[in-house]
């Protein structure tokens, strides 16, 4: 199957492919992150060939038909990478899931997707299990893998389904994101507006494998490139990564924002101490002010930024041939057709430092099939011939784009709409503090009121009128917190993105001031 044809398969273009130009070369190495001096596993492209078409025909042997859906719940191992790209490889739509799940969420996806397959090391839940579901153990994956099969990548099309993604939405159900085999295409512009990949890289990525941006960058982009992708296994601590880089070897690293700080904050690195690394990627979120250069200060490297989201994964970065620009995010990648709509309006984009909703055009590859089973909020994100996300931000006669976060996560302060980024950005200059999360906190039926989440810098006195004060430099009135709230960490994701849905008052705060 050639990209250049109708016919093309996710899993051929990033395995298959390097697998005959390169059968050799190492493609994944597997990690320890407590022990990353010696690999646990190492796979050349031959071998993850063989062993992605030998699931592939194992899922087909029992029973499965195009298009079922197969869950993927193996944690971040070798398996879980496999069954992935094999699941795509035997025209199966994989549907990855976070291993830190509950029972009761876990049903919840399997239901809505109607999985066909989990396979997992855990017991089904019981009312999983009572519905038509086949569970797979990671011993059933080994046999799967163990078989020999000439069995080869089935005939797929670009807009077939491939994969199921499932985000948290603008309401509490999450729903599921469905992309197409061409979605890979779409990645393209990332390998050199962002990454600046070339074939002997090694990536190292922080995320977990029911995420895109692991899934894509740590995993799809390395292999189209013939790179090698380092997969690390264990309690993924801050401190540790340091080390895990430098001892892997790796050249490239990606991580959400908030791990670049902890490391900073935890194991600060010295010049010269990350080993083969050349640049740092970050996207999942807004990093705080001064950390890229605070980054580059430290380790004498470059920290390249990345805007996305679970429908199109990146689309805006900055990258070795697009320098950094202090309070943007970088420009559209090269092909990207992105513009500013109104936020309630037309289709026509704005003219430039015009503050609206960041859209893409629906022509993109890499962008969505669609919401699963949503047809109501997939309708409310098309605008003409444009996708719109729900990202608020403006772009500059440079093409530069600043972000102002999410339309669903603007606070209301006296009836003014106020961007929780741009608080924290405020609040993030001030000396006694480490890291900060805002967000809108009802207090009452009818009383709600801006909170500041603040970690406190290391030997700095929990002040909170002194930072309330600090801020009234920087913001309006209406801007400023009402409530100050010190913490020791910041709540996260498994992938290191700030939850600030899970943000609370300490019990018994009344502030109607």
């Amino acid at each position: 199957m050639s990209p250049g044809t109708d016919l093309f398969n996710m899993a051929e273009y990033a395995i298959g492919r390097a697998a005959r130009e390169m059968p050799e070369k190492t493609a994944l190495l597997v990690y320890d992150v407590e022990n990353p001096r010696d690999p646990l596993e190492a796979w050349t492209f031959a071998e993850l060939d063989q062993a992605v078409r030998n699931l592939a025909a194992g899922l087909q042997d029992k029973g499965l038909q195009r298009g079922d859906r197969i869950g993927i719940r193996l944690g971040n191992s070798s398996q879980s990478a496999l069954m992935f790209f094999a699941a795509m490889a035997g025209g199966f739509i994989a549907l990855p899931l976070s291993d830190q799940l509950t029972a009761s969420e876990l049903v919840t996806l399997l239901e809505d997707s109607g999985a066909a397959v989990l396979a997992t090391g855990d017991a089904l839940p019981d009312t999983a299990s009572r519905r038509t579901i086949l569970a797979i153990s990671p011993n059933d994956v080994a046999a799967m893998i163990a078989q020999n099969t000439n069995q080869g990548y089935v005939p797929t099309t670009r807009d077939d389904p491939a994969f199921l993604i499932y985000t948290s939405g603008t309401t509490a159900r999450p729903k599921g994101v469905l992309h197409a085999h061409r979605s890979a295409l779409g990645r393209q512009p990332m390998y050199q507006g962002w990454y600046g990949i070339r074939p002997d890289d090694c990536m190292l990525h922080a995320g977990a494998f029911n995420w895109t941006f692991t899934l894509g960058v740590g995993l799809t982009d390395p292999w189209a490139n013939g790179a090698t992708a380092i997969v690390c296994t264990g309690d993924k601590k801050p401190e540790l990564w340091p080390d895990v880089i430098a001892e892997t070897g790796a050249t490239l690293f990606a991580a959400v924002p908030g791990i670049y700080r902890q490391i900073l904050k935890y194991a600060p690195p010295r010049r010269g101490s990350l080993g083969k690394l050349r640049h740092g990627l970050m996207a999942g979120e807004t990093p705080p002010p001064g950390l890229i250069e605070d980054w580059t200060s430290a380790t004498g490297l470059p920290l390249y930024e990345a805007l996305g989201m679970s429908e199109i994964s990146t689309y805006i970065s900055t990258g070795p041939s697009v320098p950094h620009k202090p309070g943007t995010v970088g420009k559209a990648q090269a092909g990207r057709r992105v513009v500013i709509l109104a936020v309630e309006g037309n289709d026509q984009p704005l003219s430039p430092d015009s503050e609206g909703l960041i859209a893409v055009h629906r022509s993109d590859p890499g962008l969505m099939l669609g919401y699963w089973k949503r047809p109501q909020e997939e309708a409310e994100v098309f605008r003409g011939e444009w996708f719109t996300g729900g990202d608020l931000g403006s772009i500059d006669d440079d093409g530069y784009i600043t972000h102002l976060g999410r339309s669903n996560e603007l606070m209301n302060a006296g009836g003014y709409r106020v961007s929780p980024l741009e608080v924290e950005a405020a609040i993030a200059c001030c000396p006694a503090v480490a890291e900060v999360a805002c967000a809108e906190i009802r207090i009452r039926s009818d009383v709600s009121i801006i909170a500041a989440f603040v970690v406190a810098a290391d030997g700095a006195v929990r002040d909170a009128t002194a930072i309330k004060e600090f801020a009234k430099e920087h913001l309006a009135a209406y801007k400023i917190p009402r409530e100050v709230v010190f913490i020791d960490r910041l709540p996260r994701t498994p992938n290191g993105k700030v939850q600030r849905k899970a943000l609370a008052l300490p019990s018994g705060v009344d502030d109607t001031r």
